[in-house]
Parts: C-alpha cells; structure tokens; sequence
C-alpha cells in the first residue's frame, strides 16, 4: 500500500495530465489548496481522515490540495467542517493571514456588538486612527438612506450653526468631473467609493467646523466609513421606508414608481442591509411622521445638547 508523500505524487500527476495548464496554474485554486495542506497539517489529520469526514473522495480532496480540482461552495463548506475551521478561514479572508489575526479573530469572534464597539473605539485610538481629532465634535456629518433629508436638513443645520455646508456627492462629482450616474456608467463603483473617499479626506482637511450631507452607500467602504466616523459626530437620519419613498418621488424624481412594489422591496432590503451600519453612529433622528420644521427642531436640539456635552 503506498504511503502518503507516494499516493500524493500519483494523484498530482494523474490530475496534471488531464486538465488543461490554465486551470492548474490557477492563483486562486493554488492558494486554496494550500491552506487546506496547511489547515489539514496544522489539525495533524491525515487526507483520507479529512476526506472521511467531509464525505469527499481522497482523490477529489487531493485535486483540491495540490490546486488542480475546482470544489463548489458545498464541498468547501464540508472540507471546512472538517478541518474544524470557518469558511472564511478556509477561502483565506484577511484574518487569516497571520498567527495574530488568527488569534484575534479568536478573541472577538463571540462578543456581542457593544464590546465591539469598545474593541473598534480602543484600536482607533491606540493605532491614532479614530476619535483623538480634536476637531471632531465640530463636524457634523449625515447619513441614512436617500430622501432622509439630509441635503435639506443639512443646509438649514449649517445654517444654523454658522458653519460650511458640505453635500458630498456635489464634491465627488467635482473631482469625476461628471455626474455621480456618469462615475458608475463610465468607471464602475469601484472608482466612485475612491472618489468619494476623496472628497472626504479633502472635506475634513479643509474644514474644522462643517455640516456634511453624506450619501447613502457611504457605509459600504468600511475605510471611508471609518475614517467619517473617527474624524466627524455622525448623525443617523431615520425614517420609515414609506417615507424614504415618498421624499424621493416628491421631490420629483418618478423612476421609482415605474415599478412601485419592486422599488419599494428593494428600498426595504437596502435599508435592512445598511442599517446595522447607520446605527454606529453616533446620534439619531427619527423623523418618521413629522414635518420639515419640527424634524429640523429634532436634528438641533440632538446635535446642540451633543455639541455642548463635548464642550
């Protein structure tokens, strides 16, 4: 019976010589198969333990290992089970690049979400990444979902405070040189989050004191998101879907309501998607149900007793 180090030998030369040189000098596949050698060594399993275990032949395991066999979603999620490791640990996410992310993963993995945050507070300020610019009480910066009033409440904020106005999506679009639809036809989303993480940068240079109407995906780049939420006092703008709905069209844009159910199950899952991120921020508005005069009443009050608790 061959040992292992043999059978592996004739496994990768049987495969090699029936898949085509493109597939097996894959990058992904290589480093997949990689760190289930590394995962499988570091657990001291044997292949047909693991092969076993994951109700997969050794054969197929070995293909996966040596970069030559393409496994779905299914059979990794069972390889993964057994090597007793995360999905994530197995596709090979950034926390699995080192010992010390692994170890830190480790720690965090089961906190709840307030000893995250602490944890994300205490990193930004240890890595001089978040909440020591002392000017941060002084920006004031929205976000929420669009048609939240931002741009509206945010003037008459600005306004009020006697500070620069800053709507973000204008100043993207002035270093696009085009309009923000123009940015994801022409350039894709990608090269819109890097302008927009620009105009930010360039926003908080610039002004100690400011409102800034922020759009609504700015959670999407946790960068962008973390260097607003180290640099500005966020305030999340809250309203019901419906509502979202009804500014937006009242506002004259009819797009939506060409397929009104489709538009309105969508806006529920964005809201659903993003609102986990939303409530990192610091303050909250809720204006459900009220008009524009007392929705601003709310958005001052908040923001003027938060102002004057960090002064």
């Amino acid at each position: 019976m061959m040992n292992e180090r043999t059978d592996d030998a004739v496994l990768a030369a049987s495969s090699e010589a029936t898949l085509p040189a493109e597939e097996v000098k894959n990058p992904l596949l290589v480093a997949l198969g990689e760190r289930v050698r590394n995962l499988r060594a570091r657990r001291g399993l044997t292949r047909k333990a693991v092969a076993q275990a994951a109700n997969v032949s050794e054969r197929h395991l070995a293909n996966l290992e040596y970069g030559i066999g393409n496994a779905s979603i299914l059979v990794l999620q069972q390889v993964a089970a057994a090597l007793q490791c995360s999905l994530a640990e197995l596709v090979g996410d950034v926390t699995t690049s080192s010992p010390e992310w692994l170890l830190i993963r480790e720690l965090l993995e089961r906190q709840g979400e307030a000893d995250l945050r602490r944890v994300r507070i205490a990193l930004g300020e240890l890595l001089g990444t978040a909440a020591s610019d002392p000017a941060r009480s002084r920006r004031i910066a929205l976000v929420g979902l669009r048609g939240a009033g931002k741009s509206t409440l945010g003037q008459m904020l600005a306004d009020d405070l006697d500070v620069p106005f800053v709507e973000l999506s204008r100043e993207v679009e002035k270093f696009a040189g085009c309009s923000v639809r123009e940015i994801h036809d022409l350039y894709g989303t990608n090269a819109y989050r890097r302008y927009e993480r620009r105009a930010l940068e360039e926003a908080v240079q610039i002004h100690g004191e400011v409102v800034i109407a922020t759009p609504g995906g700015i959670v999407s780049d946790p960068a962008t998101f973390n260097q607003l939420l180290a640099h500005c006092t966020t305030v999340w703008l809250k309203a019901a879907p419906e509502e979202h709905m009804g500014r937006v069209v009242a506002q004259g844009d009819t797009r939506p309501m060409a397929a009104s159910r489709e538009a309105m199950d969508d806006l529920r899952r964005i809201l659903s998607g993003r609102a986990a991120f939303y409530s990192k921020a610091d303050l909250s508005v809720d204006t459900s149900g009220q008009n524009l005069a007392r929705s601003f009443q709310a958005l001052r009050d908040t923001v003027r007793e938060a102002m004057g608790r960090e002064g």
